[in-house]
């Protein structure tokens, strides 16, 4: 397969799984999900996120029960929180934390590890309290990683002719 077909292949075949073997994670495993992570494109190149790499067990009970949506970082192998500071980009912050996730969530799949994006902002109180996380920081995001255990389905998708405008909206495409 070409470097295109492989590419491509990653961007189809990423899924969001919640279930994991227990195996750890090493270190530098994580680093190297982050150094790819870094870098993610944000307005300005002003890159306003900062990981905190998440391994103890009981961290990760805690994060993992605040809710059912939060419940994959219980069995998880590490996560990753994803925080932002909107000092530095007051506009864009959550759109540039949002790119920074999914390139964990890509790098994640490319070296093998299963992964979930777990929504930070409707947990933002409980999460900063639990991660010593400043009131001037905001978490977009807790990616829960881990060796899959399970093996997704893609989800049905929206066709392209109900998403894609020509030119100006309600000008659908047609084919």
């Amino acid at each position: 397969m070409s470097t295109l077909g492989k590419c491509i292949d990653l961007l189809l075949t990423r899924r969001s799984v919640r279930k994991f073997k227990k195996e750890p994670i090493d270190m530098n495993t994580i680093l190297r999900i982050l150094d790819i992570a870094r870098w993610a494109p944000s307005a300005k190149n002003l890159q306003p996120w900062e990981f905190i790499i998440i391994m103890d067990r009981n961290t990760l009970r805690d994060l993992g029960s605040l809710a059912f949506a939060t419940r994959p970082l219980i069995n998880a192998g590490a996560a990753v929180a994803v925080v932002v500071d909107p000092s530095l980009a007051p506009i864009t912050y959550l759109v540039d934390g949002a790119c920074t996730t999914m390139y964990i969530l890509l790098a994640a799949h490319a070296l093998g590890l299963g992964a979930v994006w777990i929504n930070a902002l409707r947990y933002q109180d409980e999460i900063r309290k639990i991660l010593n996380i400043p009131s001037d920081k905001v978490p977009i995001s807790v990616v829960a990683l881990g060796w899959p255990a399970e093996t997704p389905s893609p989800k049905p998708r929206k066709k392209l002719k109900d998403l894609v405008h020509i030119e100006k909206y309600g000008k659908k495409l047609k084919y």
